[in-house]
């Protein structure tokens, strides 16, 4: 009886400690995703605001609104960072409790519900990280062309007989932007049309297969076919020659 007992007390014990640790992961895996959800809302108002303020003179505003999101940024990074590390430990914890041998009966359930919150460890771990290499990507990105930006308006400033020569250089930028994205809407293109004719090319073979196989079995239309595999290769001629023009003409026209 009293080895029952005593088997009965640590077995409760031992099922407060895996609960209390489950109510620990719970926890935190509740904060970590509030805060995740603040990360990503600041990575995106930073870039909006980024966006917004493009076009206005004044630099002593989104210097401070930026600096204000960057201090925002490395602070919630690092709360989310030590909220990471403590749900780690508690996944740990719960790993080790798993394998302890007293609780080898319910060790299919536990490694269950452990396999639950690692899963959960990871898609924070991951949403953390992707989001924070975006947030300094843009930062990046915009602090250098932000840098360009007051390197040309310092300039415009400091050279007012340059000023047609300045707008005339923000006009060119701005044209080969447009080009480089025209150019990849082109490629875009191009490439959607060259699967969709590898797509009909294949479905073409088959059906020339086919019409093979009844040439070979019927004489009397294998001249028909000739004459019309002659005018499929006529029209593919002029197909290509169609779009090799196209194509050197949206080329010209986006780098002149």
């Amino acid at each position: 009886m009293t080895l029952n007992n005593n088997a009965e007390k640590m077995a409760a014990g031992s099922s407060n400690y895996w609960e209390d640790l489950r109510k620990q992961a719970r926890q935190l895996e509740n904060e970590l995703d509030l805060k995740l959800v603040s990360f990503s809302k600041l990575c995106t108002s930073y870039s909006s605001s980024r966006e917004g303020r493009r076009g206005e003179s004044s630099d002593t505003t989104p210097l401070l609104n930026n600096s204000t999101q960057d201090r925002m940024f490395e602070t919630m990074a690092v709360e989310i960072e030590q909220l990471l590390a403590k749900l780690t430990g508690v996944n740990d914890k719960m790993s080790e409790y798993s394998n302890t041998p007293g609780v080898t009966s319910l060790n299919a359930a536990l490694m269950h519900t452990l396999q639950r919150h690692r899963d959960i460890l990871q898609d924070y771990t991951h949403e953390f990280h992707k989001t924070k290499a975006n947030f300094l990507a843009i930062r990046e990105r915009e602090d250098l062309l932000g840098s360009v930006r007051k390197d040309i308006e310092s300039y415009k400033s400091g050279s007012g007989v340059n000023n047609r020569r300045t707008e005339l250089f923000l006009k060119e930028h701005e044209h080969l932007r447009n080009s480089d994205r025209l150019v990849d809407d082109t490629i875009s293109i191009a490439m959607a049309t060259k699967e969709n004719m590898t797509s009909q090319r294949g479905m073409l073979k088959s059906i020339q297969s086919r019409v093979n196989t009844l040439a070979n079995r019927f004489p009397a239309i294998n001249s028909l076919i000739q004459r019309i595999n002659l005018r499929k290769r006529r029209d593919s001629l002029i197909l290509g020659g169609v779009i090799g023009i196209c194509t050197i003409l949206l080329l010209l026209y986006a780098f002149h």
